[in-house]
């Protein structure tokens, strides 16, 4: 029997690989293919599952100090199509074929919001869903931006630009307008790189 509280986090998890084999794309869209994986356990067990060959995908969390002294994010209001709702987003976007993540992730920033920033660190990346999805989220901390140009929007994006104290942000991730689950994950590395950094969310 399972037991939590004497499980050795620290315990090699080898045994649980699953050897791939046969992959065939059984699907071809324009944002994502799927395929079909056969995957043998390490016990023999063999199967067919489903994988989402998805884009990389890159966030960029603008932070800049407004005149009072508070630390300020940008962020983007739009409407998602995938929900059907309007979510407050940092601005992000899909790493094209061979593009550098941290590239795209400043193109996307300018052609956004117009803004550039003097300072950029890489935050960290994660798998947003290994349950189906094959792809990986990059986030990055781009600080003391400010306007360099206008808009550079696609022709069916509409979003508007907001400037937002951290505070608030934090506060209230995961509640209404901010309902995208990627933001959540961006912040949580936000947080610890203000773990190192206080000054990223203390008021001068």
């Amino acid at each position: 029997m399972f037991d939590p509280f004497t499980h050795d986090d620290g315990r090699a998890n080898t045994h649980l690989m699953w050897k791939s084999g046969k992959r065939e794309q059984v699907f071809k869209g324009p944002i994502f293919d799927i395929c079909t994986v056969q995957r043998t356990s390490s016990d023999g067990r063999s199967a067919t599952f489903i994988e989402v060959d998805c884009p990389k995908w890159v966030t960029i969390i603008p932070w800049f100090r407004n005149d009072d002294g508070v630390p300020m994010f940008v962020m983007v209001d739009q409407f998602r199509h995938g929900s059907a709702t309007v979510t407050r987003e940092f601005p992000a976007g899909v790493v094209e074929k061979g593009e550098d993540p941290m590239d795209a992730g400043l193109r996307e920033l300018k052609e956004e919001t117009g803004l550039e920033g003097t300072r950029v660190t890489a935050l960290g990346d994660v798998s947003p869903n290994s349950a189906f999805m094959n792809n990986r989220s990059y986030f990055y901390l781009v600080e003391h931006v400010k306007h360099t140009s206008g808009q550079e929007l696609d022709p069916n994006e509409q979003l508007e630009v907001l400037s937002i104290p951290v505070q608030t942000v934090i506060d209230r991730m995961g509640t209404g307008i901010y309902d995208n689950g990627i933001m959540m994950i961006a912040l949580g590395y936000f947080l610890r790189e203000a773990r190192k950094r206080p000054e990223l969310v203390t008021i001068r």
